[in-house]
């Protein structure tokens, strides 16, 4: 129904008497009126026209205003019918509400009773046109950040795999270069090309986490029971080397199962455990503890450090991509961890968020739907 033109309304009694008043009295107040005394003729009407509500008497001989309406929804679900009815009817009129009818009014009419009855049922009309006009919308836009998210993620697929080319180049002449330099080289030049090597390095390791990023988006969730007790001790024997001899104390609380991809989440529990373990570097003794928290909608799980920490006006950097709080000679990292894990976390309809004071340490959780 558009805002700037009059509201059509479809009207159907076949007192042709009382149809033709009503249709001549609503007309001087700004509304378009077509009328009719049989309810055939009223469907075919809405088939070569469209109209915002339809106003229809109950009783009728070729067809009640019941089955009426529930034609005319068939087609156009977003019709407003109003149903017109006498004293003695008043419980059948209201039983008709429950086939569709979105209220009724009294015969004999009382204008001021007829009025409102209308304003509020186009104005439930426009609500239903709206909404559909959102949902629209809404579809519309979804389908396009779709779109671009998938464009966004073959892009940087194809420039991570074409990156690597060149880097492979880099790295094989500089293994070359490296090899061939002989005792008559400065200490300088030595330390170049141990810089290209390390720089090198630094890009593949950049590359394979950009490739991992986007395949976290790609990947699809195979969900099953997963025990994350048990998911926790195998993480912890697959960093040992990153433990090296370090004097780490160590505190898991319980930990609950939960419905979850145990590939993705296997690899949350990694990222989150090595980052602990790095950010504790300077500490002797590290403390870190795993634990969790089972609430009625939620399983929270919790990762905290008595590490370096950070401040906390930077928190909402922590989960961005390449988004890094420390120095790159102080710790080491690409910053994409924290970013694959609020993304495999995000795509189990779970939340991701971080508490920490500088010099601290840091907690970092992540919650699941039951």
């Amino acid at each position: 129904m558009a805002t700037n033109s009059p509201a059509r309304i479809l009207i159907v009694d076949d007192e042709a008497a009382q149809m033709k008043a009503l249709c001549d009295t609503l007309k001087t107040h700004g509304l378009e009126t077509v009328g009719f005394v049989s309810a055939g003729a009223a469907l075919k009407a809405l088939d070569e026209s469209k109209f915002d509500l339809v106003l229809t008497d109950l009783m009728m001989p070729e067809m009640d205003g019941i089955a009426l309406l529930q034609a005319v929804r068939q087609k156009d679900a977003n019709l407003v019918g109003i149903i017109m009815t006498g004293e003695g009817t008043i419980a059948t009129a209201v039983e008709s509400m429950k086939s569709g009818a979105l209220d009724y009014i009294l015969k004999p009419f009382r204008l001021k009773a007829i009025l409102p009855v209308l304003e509020r049922a186009l104005a439930v009309r426009r609500l239903r046109l709206e909404n559909i006009e959102l949902e629209r919308r809404v579809r519309d836009r979804t389908a396009e950040l779709e779109s671009a998210y998938k464009e966004l993620e073959a892009f940087s697929y194809s420039v991570s795999h074409d990156l690597r080319a060149p880097l492979r180049h880099i790295a094989g002449f500089t293994e070359l270069l490296s090899g061939s330099i002989n005792a008559t080289c400065s200490e300088q030049a030595k330390d170049f090309v141990n810089r290209i090597r390390k720089s090198a390095h630094d890009m593949g390791k950049l590359i394979d986490d950009l490739l991992d990023f986007s395949r976290m988006g790609r990947a699809e969730l195979r969900r099953s029971e997963v025990d994350l007790q048990e998911l926790l001790e195998t993480v912890l024997l697959e960093i040992q080397p990153e433990i090296g001899g370090r004097n780490i104390l160590w505190q898991k609380g319980e930990l609950p199962s939960v419905q979850a991809d145990p590939a993705l989440l296997h690899q949350v529990f990694v990222n989150l455990l090595t980052n602990a373990i790095k950010y504790t570097r300077p500490r002797d003794p590290a403390k870190i503890e795993i634990g969790s928290k089972i609430e009625p909608k939620e399983v929270i799980v919790f990762v905290r450090d008595n590490g370096v920490g950070y401040d906390m006006q930077f928190a909402d950097k922590l989960f961005g991509v390449f988004q890094r709080l420390h120095r790159q000679d102080e710790f080491e990292g690409t910053g994409v961890g924290l970013a694959n894990v609020r993304r495999i976390i995000s795509r189990h309809g779970g939340n991701t968020w971080a508490e920490g004071k500088l010099g601290e340490g840091a907690t970092f959780y992540f919650s699941l739907p039951r």
